[in-house]
């Protein structure tokens, strides 16, 4: 076969690749005393392109994307407009073991446990969370059993909504295409919470559920194969992510309330935070002007704001 007729066949494949979802994002583990995985990309869209659509491909939420390009149309970026990918995070500052989910980042972090074939990195993914009225809860808990093809019981207070919008739901949803929780679920040990796939993956990125935890499918699906009952999940609060890579303090900022628009209220949280991130250490100045900026973006970005000065240098 000549070059000319393998063309069309390679110009196929490239286009169908670059139609699927992303796969996970796993990243090897800083090293010790950094913080921070992953790194920004930048690419030019398609025509065709909608935030939406590079928000699955790039393993990224919708709300991700808006806010790291303000200036861009989601739904109409164009051909050739260049687009920050938001791929770079400072690690949550808890214990690195288990389930993370961050809710004002709306992102979950995986910590394999030591003998996992993924022990020594990290797996995050882009979240849908409760929305008003129907908050995901914080706090400590476990998975405590995971399935597969589940079954959906519609709770009371659900079916109430649907029918107060002339939409009566049947006692179980059965598992299928028209299932709200999609091919996988994780259940926590919270009643009638759980992480599990859904079959609107536009809502990735949004505070669109009832308060359970929505990944992208081949990301509930990737998490799934890797989590067994019994694995820890802390459920947390940490708008203000601060951390090192090397001698450079940074600080990740998100909308305190998740929805991306609301603007920052205090600044109490963020210098608590960056306090608490410098007190333990002799010399980390901190460049406050700017870091005030970042928290008042808060485009979830990680960005400098000092330069720490060791003892022996």
């Amino acid at each position: 076969m000549t070059l000319r007729a393998l063309r069309p066949a390679c110009l196929l494949l490239l286009a169908l690749l670059a139609a699927l979802p992303a796969q996970a994002a796993i990243y090897d583990m800083p090293a010790e005393g950094d913080d921070l995985v992953g790194a920004l990309q930048h690419i030019e869209t398609r025509e065709e392109d909608t935030f939406v659509k590079l928000a699955r491909r790039y393993n990224v939420g919708y709300r991700e994307l808006r806010l790291a390009n303000p200036e861009v149309d989601p739904w109409l970026p164009g051909e050739g407009t260049e687009v920050v990918i938001p791929t770079r995070y400072v690690l949550p500052d808890v214990p690195r073991r288990g389930i993370v989910i961050n809710i004002p980042e709306m992102r979950v972090y995986y910590f394999p446990p030591e003998g996992s074939e993924y022990a020594g990195r990290v797996v995050t993914h882009p979240l849908g969370i409760g929305r008003e009225g129907w908050s995901t809860p914080l706090g400590k808990t476990t998975i405590v059993r995971k399935k597969a093809d589940p079954t959906w019981t519609p709770p009371a207070s659900i079916r109430k909504e649907h029918a107060a919008q002339g939409e009566e739901l049947p006692d179980v949803v059965p598992a299928g295409p028209d299932n709200p929780l999609g091919q996988h679920a994780l259940y926590l040990g919270m009643p009638s919470y759980l992480l599990h796939g859904t079959n609107k993956p536009a809502g990735i990125g949004l505070k669109v559920s009832h308060g359970c935890i929505r990944l992208y499918p081949e990301d509930i699906a990737s998490l799934f194969s890797m989590v067994e009952p019994g694995t820890p999940v802390n459920i947390i609060s940490e708008p203000y992510k601060i951390g090192r890579e090397g001698n450079t303090l940074y600080i990740e900022a998100h909308p305190p309330d998740a929805s991306g628009d609301a603007p920052v209220r205090s600044f109490t949280p963020w210098v608590e935070a960056v306090i608490g991130a410098t007190e333990s250490r002799q010399s980390s100045p901190v460049d406050w002007d700017r870091a005030q900026k970042i928290v008042e973006t808060a485009d979830g970005i990680p960005e400098p704001i000092g330069v720490e000065i060791r003892d022996d240098e």
